[in-house]
């Protein structure tokens, strides 16, 4: 039973990182992502719904999350 405790409190722990380091990734990717593409602001185009925007945008999170995830990935 201890076992199980055990390997469960591991779980949850790598759980929290993982979720703490990607938001932290994110927002760091983020404000690169906007500090590099200076002629234009992503989050004002966003709001007049520019869908052209919000797909780079969702290419930039998703692979800053993939990024990440395989920076949390522990390895045996």
């Amino acid at each position: 039973m201890r076992q199980i405790l055990e390997s469960y409190a591991v779980t949850l722990g790598w759980a929290i990182v993982g979720a703490v380091s990607m938001g932290v990734g994110l927002i760091i990717m983020l404000k690169i992502f906007t500090w590099s593409t200076a002629g234009i602001d992503e989050w004002e185009e966003l709001k007049k719904g520019n869908i052209a925007v919000a797909i780079v945008m969702a290419a930039v999170i998703i692979g800053a999350a993939i990024v990440v995830s395989f920076c949390v990935l522990p390895t045996r």
